[in-house]
């Protein structure tokens, strides 16, 4: 009895195997239809989604090298650390500001796109690559704006590119990095303006401490609510966000 079992179960091994080869297993087939439009081949639903999708995982990429983020974020920085406050508003709402703030001023700039880009391409009216084509040129022209000559010379030489024609022909792997350079440098010079009022008031104080003889009294203790106040009576946040605000529209 003992041996009947594995007798069995190697005759089944063997049937199992020629069944095997004399009738292979039918994979069943997958095909993509993209379907047909005037200009070439178009997107199925499903792949639209996945498109969507890819887009949406890159967006905090293309938010940040392609928009006002980057320039705002870093000011709204500097002046949180100019006041004195560690976590006074917090990273949260500084980031939420710095969004809305980001999503205002690129409004004209969405709305292209979606009048000839996302609108024709859900029509079924372009492909993919036209999509992409023309959704650049509205970033590129936004970028090219507030990007230095200096700097898209500065990635052109290292590139080794040809110079271009005109400022359509930059390229966008030469704009993105250029236009980064040009914000840091303008978001670090907003900071310093920024910095000097709250540095003459941290001076101011510890000029009156020290001729009062308080050494050990640390002078950003007493400066704080000054700095607040100061802050609060030339209204801050108006001019701060409206300048940030009109050096991109203006």
């Amino acid at each position: 009895m003992k041996r009947f079992w594995p007798a069995l179960l190697i005759l089944l091994m063997a049937g199992a195997a020629l069944h095997a080869q004399q009738a292979p297993a039918n994979l069943p087939s997958l095909t993509v239809d993209f379907g047909k439009t005037p200009q070439g081949p178009a997107l199925s639903a499903t792949l639209q989604a996945v498109l969507l999708l890819t887009v949406l995982t890159l967006a905090p990429t293309i938010l940040m090298t392609t928009t006002c983020f980057i320039r705002i974020i870093i000011v709204l920085g500097f002046m949180r650390q100019g006041m004195g406050t560690a976590s006074t508003p917090s990273n949260q709402v500084l980031i939420s500001l710095a969004l809305v703030l980001s999503f205002f001023i690129m409004a004209p700039v969405g709305r292209e796109i979606n009048t000839t880009v996302l609108q024709p391409l859900n029509r079924n009216e372009l492909t993919v690559d036209q999509a992409l084509d023309k959704a650049a040129a509205p970033l590129k022209v936004f970028m090219l704006k507030h990007t230095r000559k200096k700097d898209i010379a500065l990635f052109l030489g290292i590139a080794k590119a040809p110079p271009p024609q005109t400022k359509a022909d930059v390229p966008m792997e030469v704009l993105m990095p250029a236009f980064l350079i040009s914000e840091l440098k303008t978001a670090f010079e907003i900071g310093f303006m920024i910095f000097l009022p709250f540095l003459i008031v941290d001076m101011v104080v510890a000029s009156i401490l020290l001729s009062m003889g308080m050494m050990m009294l640390p002078p950003v203790v007493i400066s704080l609510p000054f700095k607040i106040l100061l802050f609060v009576m030339v209204d801050g946040w108006y001019l701060i966000v409206g300048s940030l605000v009109r050096g991109f529209t203006g």
